[in-house]
Formats: C-alpha cells, structure tokens, sequence
C-alpha cells in the first residue's frame, strides 16, 4: 500500500508527449524522474491563482508536516526551498542536457525519508510497473542517495539506478574538452564513487555507453580501494601541476597590470551569451545546462580605454556537489583572482532569489563573497512590459544579452566598479613635438578637451592613474 501522503505528478507513468524518440540515428535513453518533497514549505512561485489554490490544497500537509519537524522527525536534507514541482522542473531540464527523454515522473511526499529505499516499498513498488509498462532505461533520483539505498534499489528496479550527483557529473564528463577538464570531472567521479564501491553490481560494470556509465576512462570501478586511491594521487598530482601553470601565466599577466573580471551566476542564467556579446569571442552559447564547462578568458575594453580580461566560469546550480567545487578548484581560481565578479541572473526566472542564493553559497565555499560584485539581470527581452519597467524603476543594471540592450550601461559600471587602477580626471600641458606621450593618452584615456596654447597641448583626460602617473613623471 502506498502512504497517503504518496502521490504522483500528473501524467506519471505515461509518456510525456511531444518529445522526440530519437536524437539524430540513435534512441534516446528513455528516464523516470522521482523526487522527494517534505511538504514543509509553501511554493516560492510568483503569486498567482494556481498558486493560491495550491497552497490551500496544501495547507493541511504542510501544518502536519510542520509539526513533524517540531518534534524532530523530518529530515533537513532536502533539494531546497523551491517547491516540489519547480524542483523536479528543473531536474528534467538537467536529464534532457544528459541526452535523455522523460517519461514519466514521480514525486513521493513523505515527512520522513526511508533509510532503506529513500521513497518507501509502495513507490518502488509503483516504479518497477511503469519502467516495466514504458520500456525505461533508466530511474533518476532527484536527491542523493547513500550506499545503501543506492543498492537496495538496483536489486528491486529493473534498469539504471542515477541520483542528482551522478547526473551532474555525467554532464560534467559530457562537455569537458580540455584535459583539465576531464581530470577534474574524473577526480569527481572517483571521489564520489570510492565510498560506494561495496556490493555494487550492473551499473559499476556498464562503462560503455548511457547516462551513468561514462566512467573515469582508464580506471575501472570494479578495481580494489587502493588502486583508484593511487588513481586520485595521481590525478591531484597532476591538477597541482595545472595549477603550478596557471600561476605562472597569471604571473606573467599581472606583470603588465590588467584586471580580471568574472562571470558568475546559476546555469543557464546566459552567462556565455553575455560573453559573446561582450567580446565577440563565438564560444558555445547553449540552452542546455552546463554547457560551458572550460573556462573562457578574453580581453576587453571598456568605455575608458582600459582593457580587462573577463573570464567565463562553469554555472552553478542547487545542491552543487561538492566533490565538484573541490574539484574544480584549479578552474574556478579565476573567480578567486578576479578584481569584480559580475553575478549573473535570469530576470525571466520565477526562482530568482531562490538562485541567487545558491550562487552566494558556492561563492562563500570560494570565500569570494567580500569581492565586489555587480548583479547583471540578464533576458530582459523574455520579459513584459510591465516588469521591463519595474526593473528600470529599481535601479538595477538589466541587460539582454540577445538584443544588446543595457550592456553600455554595464560597461560603465564596470569601469565604475574597478578599483585597483582607479579612474582620475587630470588637466595636462604637453608638449605637441612629444608624439610618443601624446599616442599614449589617445591609446589609454579619454580625451575630454583639447586646446592649444603655442607649441603646448592643454588636455583634459580621464583615464586610469597608472597612466596618468606615468604621464606626469615623463614630462
């Protein structure tokens, strides 16, 4: 029998229509999504009448559920305080970036979590008829699950068992293409994997193909403790030397002073799309979670002539696993480096805070958040009229990263925003037949005024103090 507090999202166990079968010759993996909610907190959608009338279905499951927790009973690890529905949203968007295709999705409400299954007897019961009735390749799990659940649940299912970490650095291995790339993912996956080799069966023999089962190359899982433990070794030795690189080349580029900014925000906020827009670099900007996992420095100027390198960083995301933020150290030392972080946000989102928030805890895990940083809210064309203008009357920086709209305005707080070679304002009396200084300040400032006083230049310039200190001292 299943809890009363069980349910199903609707349209559970039937195909969810209009999604293609195949991705080019070869079928897509077929996947049903479970997740878990507590029922402890109210949705954190915008006001609306479906969320009204939710929230009063609700409102006897969240006093029980409240009351639960009083009394110490409910589990504080859950996916977050977005609601149930929105959290599975996001989770199916995070299996399409894995090549899959939804099937059927199951969400259990429970105010306890069952040590042995996660879900209870009754759902796993009710997942092994509509894996068996859709032909699924695959069962995901929007929430961690210990060893034990883990096997458990590959003894009672008949197909791939994956949780949210795994997908996660599925995706990851999917779209590293640099080597630092693919030993960061891999030290990931092993470290994930190594507590929960014990009594793993056909998903740790799977190392061909599907989802889950891009392993870490030349180590198989099947091998004893020690020597994927040499493995990992040898994997932070070789991140170390990465690191020792990039050490060397930012040496090299903090000789001749050039401030770095990053960008940062939840995937998918169109970081890279802001990118390409800002420098004109062309790397893939995609829809797909993820989809920027390398990082991307290039050069830019901004309106005072000063150039800066802004760097584009891998998207973080709810319940980021932190085998990946150790990981992926080396790569997201550009976001310690960086002078300003620009944090940017998808002003279409209806779970805006609920993603900042996010953000600003892997950044704390950076212990980055005393940095300055700017909030860019980015799709601006996704969004009406009316709330185009409630953003221009808060005063924020909105960008369209698409159209183009805003970015002069970034640019300038930008230039605002740079503190380490600040901006001055200088009135300067140079000799005309000195062509080398003034080339200089043509290259580096802003000309505001110009006149001419016998065989002087007088000059009014804002531009960075370097520059005009060197001005000064070489007249």
């Amino acid at each position: 029998m299943l809890d009363e507090a069980d349910s199903a999202l609707p349209g559970a166990g039937s195909p969810i229509s209009g999604e293609s079968w195949t991705m080019g010759r070869q079928r897509l993996e077929r996947a049903i999504l479970v997740g878990v909610d507590a029922a402890m907190r109210p949705s954190t959608r915008r006001p609306g009448a479906e969320q009204a009338r939710s929230a009063a279905m609700q409102s006897a499951d969240l006093a029980e559920a409240k009351s639960a927790q009083d009394a110490g009973e409910v589990s504080a690890d859950f996916p977050g305080p977005l609601d149930a529905e929105a959290s599975l949203d996001e989770f199916a968007e995070l299996v399409k970036s894995a090549g899959a295709q939804v099937i059927a999705r199951i969400l259990q409400r429970k105010t306890r979590l069952d040590p042995a299954t996660l879900i209870g007897s009754g759902k796993v019961e009710e997942i092994v008829g509509i894996a068996a009735a859709n032909e699924a390749d695959l069962v995901l799990f929007d929430h961690d699950l210990t060893p034990t659940q883990l096997r458990n649940l590959e003894r009672l299912l008949p197909c791939r068992i994956l949780d949210r970490t795994q997908l996660i650095l599925d995706i990851f291995a999917r779209h590293a293409r640099t080597r630092e790339g693919q030993l960061q993912v891999e030290l990931a996956q092993l470290e994930y994997m190594l507590p929960r080799l014990a009594g793993r069966g056909k998903s740790m023999s799977q190392l061909g193909g599907g989802i889950g089962t891009r392993g870490p190359g030349e180590t198989q899982l099947e091998t004893d403790r020690r020597k994927i433990q040499r493995r990992l070794d040898h994997l932070k030795g070789e991140l170390e030397s990465v690191r020792r690189i990039r050490r060397q080349q930012r040496q090299r580029r903090e000789a001749v002073p050039v401030p770095t900014v990053a960008l940062v925000g939840y995937t998918n906020a169109g970081k890279s799309t802001l990118f390409n827009r800002l420098t004109g670099a062309g790397v893939l900007a995609s829809s797909r979670m993820f989809a920027t996992l390398d990082p991307k420095l290039r050069a830019l100027e901004l309106p005072s002539k000063r150039r800066i390198l802004l760097s584009d960083t891998v998207g973080f995301i709810r319940n980021l696993p932190h085998t990946l933020v150790t990981s992926f150290r080396a790569t997201l030392e550009e976001v310690e480096r960086a002078e300003v972080l620009l944090h940017v946000r998808d002003a279409s989102s209806s779970y805006g805070e609920e993603q900042k928030q996010q953000v600003e805890k892997v950044l704390g895990e950076l212990e980055v958040l005393d940095k300055p940083r700017l909030e860019v809210m980015n799709k601006t064309d996704l969004l009406s009229a009316a709330e185009q203008q409630a953003l221009q009357a808060r005063g924020v920086l909105a960008v369209s990263a698409v159209t183009g709209e805003g970015i002069e305005a970034l640019l300038r707080a930008i230039d605002e925003a740079l503190t380490a070679d600040p901006l001055v304002d200088a009135d300067l009396l140079i000799a005309q037949s000195n062509g080398a200084v003034l080339s200089m300040l043509e290259a580096g400032a802003v000309i505001l005024a110009r006149t001419y006083e016998g065989d002087l230049v007088h000059l009014s310039v804002r531009g960075p103090a370097s520059l005009i200190g060197r001005v000064n001292a070489g007249k």
